[in-house]
């Protein structure tokens, strides 16, 4: 154990409600993170050792660390140079930087370490652990006491401990500790023993394990100690990994046995007012890796947190426990599936959810474990957070075995927001994005800009970790049929961090319903991907209000066309080898559903179409709920009851065009349809019951009936949606004819000319300007050009818009009305002046009421009988003005114009 506790930490523990702990007195709240959460995310530089940080101990703004190790480093890019370090330095707590502090650990044989490092409860005296047969010179046997003022070893502390010392905790007349030692002083204890804080002289306290100890904690009120370790007995009575005993006598006073699965020890204990913790490790199958929390008074259990990842420490603090690990797997708490490594959790002290602070180190060098060690050191009025560890990266960069965090000053910004838009009906845009990952705030505030304004019209604040993050999204109903909208997001911490905004997200409000999503959304969908997306790795959830999002895995083809339904909405395409798409959150299925999808494939691999899974990047290793394609083309539906139950089809579906497939489940029991037909029915009602993540494209297919090739979809899938309901056969077969029910096309035509006149200028021409002006007086008039398409076949045009942007200058906008008319005169972009200007008409065919400052794009809807005469050919635009007030817009050559001016042509049936 690295911490003090004893008689005079009581006190101090007692406290911890009101924000002190661990001896260090009352201290802010931690500055600009979610609460509880007390430290950033962001490392500080810190000096670094070339080896493996096993213990650390605070005292007076000084850090100690003692591991394995010969030398410390300044960090990347900092002053100073390598300087010899024997398996300790003394750190400042502030600056990272080494004190004057200076002890070497050595031993005559072997390889020295110091492995735990405890403070008395007055830090007057700092007591040392590990192997090793001097300090500085001076002789001592794996166990020293270090006067802390003078940083001199006390040569009249002389415990004689037989081997490695790995666990301490210190009161104010007795150091407690444990290890691997079968005798001190010549007399027999056996991993664990107690020593004169003074003098070192072996008290009679007695709890003889038989295997090693590991930690060693006193309780606030100084009458018990808690061990923990590899053991099975202590004093002879069955009590694995974990013990209660005396701390006078070291009798056992309270045993765990089952408690902890024989293949797990506990490699860490920690104390606050009310309870302690156990870090465990274990190894082999069916492990307890995770963490424990029992009560002080009953000594009884809190909380098992059953996070697979050798969990090496723990530290209490303000209510939350930190821990060091490398968990990979938090499934057994409903949580992350296995997959990545994460080595620093947070979690609150009463219970097991994973709060938003999760900074990460890798494995390292030595046994490839990660940090293994925290405490917490105080100097200014800021709390820093240290750890230590076989780590040799903090956050991505190149770090070793050291590294801490702050209780103010957090400087990192959220990731930048992914977002989509997309419209179904007149008047309603639905904005949606994957909430993005800050490492130290869980709670962000989002803020939607439309058409590039400066002020946002909208402000969404949304919850998300870095194993959970949800879409999040946001309805405008401010917005016209037929104009095209851009929208960009951004995110915000709570210290205003701010990210960079989002790749823009553009969408042209449909003139009529569109029939097939808004009746998949009527029917309750929870979850919809339309694979519409043009970038990776977000896929947005079309649904009314499910926000259950998906991700790309190793880039999937998308926007593959023409997608399963009429309109421009597009598929995506899976190599039938490791692309598919998994959800973001993590769900549970209930008794009743419903899964759909499209599909067009001409493979004779098989694989999976869609389906539950228990993991999200990786194999799941539960998995039903899923249809998949057998090589031959034929369908399967099933779930598992105990045993795979199944409906297949006899038709084949791998002829390479566009069907649609729908499984339900509910007290009906299965079927299965097949382009609005039904296929086969099944009298079961019940599935595996787990939780889990719905997949598309591909996941295991292990001891199921006609098991493809592959697992994975070779092929195009559309239009994948999730009920919580079960279809009718009506609303199935309904689905299959909206499908090919025509849709409106839109059609995108940015100015293939454009300049203006300037009556400053007669003879100027402004062709290859950035810039297009508009005023009546003095005169600027602008002029656009497009080439328009023919209406596609069995359609015509049933909507114009226009849209222009204004540029950054300083008073680009106008109060003035800018009216849009017809150029009757010839001009050219490259020829034009104010002294051969065109003629222009009448009447106007549309017109900005005047445009704000600051750059954003503006449109207006022309009259669409007027453009539809001259759709095959060039039709020419002005944009005037009788005011005074000058507006200023990009020209197509100009980098920042967003493909503006832009025409927007909605096509529909007559």
């Amino acid at each position: 154990m690295r911490r003090s506790r004893g008689l005079a930490a009581a006190v101090a523990l007692s406290l911890a409600g009101t924000g002190a702990g661990l001896g260090l007195g009352l201290v802010p709240q931690a500055a600009a993170v979610t609460p509880p959460v007390a430290f950033t995310a962001d490392a500080l530089s810190t000096w670094q050792p070339n080896g493996v940080v096993w213990a650390l101990a605070e005292a007076a703004g000084q850090v100690f660390v003692g591991g394995t190790f010969s030398t410390v480093r300044p960090p990347a890019g900092g002053a100073g140079s390598e300087r010899p370090a024997v398996n300790f330095v003394a750190l400042d707590a502030a600056t990272g930087a080494p004190t004057s502090c200076v002890l070497s650990f050595t031993v005559a044989s072997g390889t020295a370490t110091v492995r735990t490092l405890a403070l008395s409860p007055d830090k007057k005296t700092l007591y040392a652990g590990g192997y090793f047969g001097a300090v500085n010179g001076a002789a001592v046997s794996s166990l020293a006491a270090v006067d802390v003022a003078s940083c001199t070893v006390k040569t009249d502390f002389r415990p004689a401990f037989s081997a490695t010392v790995r666990a301490l905790a210190v009161t104010d007349d007795t150091v407690y500790a444990g290890g691997d030692f079968l005798t001190v002083a010549g007399q027999p204890r056996q991993r664990f023993a107690a020593v004169g804080a003074t003098d070192g002289a072996l008290k009679p306290f007695t709890a003889d394990a038989d295997e090693p100890g590991r930690a060693v904690e006193v309780t606030p009120d100084g009458k018990s100690v808690l061990l923990g370790g590899d053991f099975f007995t202590v004093n002879g009575t069955n009590t694995h990994a974990l013990a209660v005993v005396d701390a006078t006598s070291g009798a056992l006073t309270k045993s765990y046995p089952g408690f902890i699965e024989t293949n797990s020890v506990v490699k860490d204990i920690a104390t606050d007012a009310t309870g302690f913790y156990t870090a465990n490790e274990g190894t082999g199958g069916g492990v307890f890796d995770g963490r424990i929390a029992l009560d002080l008074g009953t000594l009884g259990q809190r909380w098992r947190d059953t996070c697979l990842g050798a969990t090496q420490a723990v530290l209490p603090y303000q209510n939350v426990l930190y821990s060091a690990s490398h968990a990979h797997d938090c499934s057994g708490v409903g949580e992350f599936p296995d997959g990545r490594r994460h080595h620093l959790l947070a979690q609150p002290t009463t219970g097991t959810g994973k709060l938003g602070w999760a900074p990460d180190t890798n494995d390292g060098i030595g046994e490839g474990i990660g940090p293994r060690v925290m405490t917490v050191g105080s100097k200014g009025g800021v709390q820093y957070l240290w750890v230590g560890g076989e780590f040799t990266t903090v956050n991505g960069a190149a770090q070793q075995g050291l590294t801490r965090f702050a209780s103010t000053g957090d400087t990192g910004a959220p990731s930048v927001p992914v977002a989509g838009a997309v419209g179904f009906k007149p008047g309603e845009v639905q904005v949606r994005w994957r909430t993005s990952l800050d490492l130290d705030d869980s709670a962000l505030t989002y803020k939607v800009y439309r058409n590039g304004a400066a002020t946002p019209i909208a402000t969404v604040t949304a919850d998300s970790l870095f194993f959970k993050r949800p879409q999040a999204s946001w309805t405008d109903t401010t917005v016209s049929a037929g104009q095209s909208y851009t929208y960009r997001v951004t995110a915000t911490d709570a210290a205003g961090n701010t990210s960079a905004l989002s790749a823009p997200a553009s969408v042209t409000v449909p003139t009529k319903v569109d029939g097939y999503p808004s009746q998949v959304r009527a029917d309750g969908a929870r979850q919809y991907w339309r694979y519409d997306e043009s970038v990776l790795p977000f896929v947005a959830d079309s649904s009314v209000s499910g926000n259950q999002s998906g991700a790309h895995l190793n880039a999937p083809a998308l926007r593959q066309s023409p997608g399963a339904v009429s309109g421009a909405s597009t598929a995506i395409g899976f190599n039938g080898t490791d692309t598919q798409v998994y959800g973001d959150e993590r769900q549970t299925v209930g008794g009743s559903y419903t899964i759909e999808t499209w599909f067009k494939t001409n493979t004779t691999r098989g694989g999976k179409l869609f389906g539950f899974g228990s993991n999200q990047d990786r194999g799941s290793n539960q998995y039903d709920k899923h249809i998949y394609m057998t090589n031959d083309g034929r369908l399967v539906y099933g779930v598992y009851t105990g045993a795979t139950r199944t409906i297949t089809t006899t038709a084949t579906y791998n002829d390479n065009a566009w069907h649609h497939v729908v499984a339900t489940q509910g007290p009906g029991g299965m079927t299965l349809y097949v382009d609005g037909a039904q296929k086969g029915t099944l009298a079961v009602t019940t599935h595996e019951n787990f939780s889990g993540y719905w997949h598309a494209g591909g996941d295991s297919l292990g001891g199921w009936p006609d098991r493809p090739t592959s697992e994975y979809w070779a092929g195009l899938l559309d239009e994948t949606a999730v009920y919580p309901t079960v279809l009718t056969a009506a609303q199935v077969q309904n689905h299959h004819a909206l499908a090919t029910a025509p849709a409106d096309q839109v059609v995108q035509v940015t100015a293939a000319e454009d300049t203006y006149a300037n009556a400053g200028a007669p003879a100027t021409n402004y062709g290859t300007s950035g810039s297009l002006a508009v005023r009546g007086t003095s005169f600027y008039a602008s002029y656009l050009r497009f080439n328009l398409p023919t209406a596609p076949a069995g359609t015509v045009l049933k909507s114009a818009v226009l849209s222009v942007k204004t540029s950054t200058m300083s008073g680009a906008g106008t109060t003035d009305t800018v009216s849009v008319l017809p150029v009757t005169g010839p001009w050219t972009e490259s020829g034009t002046t104010y002294n051969n200007r065109p003629a222009l008409g009448g009447p106007a065919l549309g017109s900005f009421p005047g445009i704000p400052d600051g750059s954003a794009v503006h449109t207006t809807a022309l009259t669409p009988a007027t453009v539809a005469a001259a759709l095959g050919g060039s039709y020419d635009l002005a944009l005037g003005s009788t005011g005074t007030d000058a507006l200023w817009l990009w020209s197509s050559e100009a980098q920042a114009n967003e493909g503006t001016p832009q025409l927007t042509l909605t096509f529909g049936a007559p």
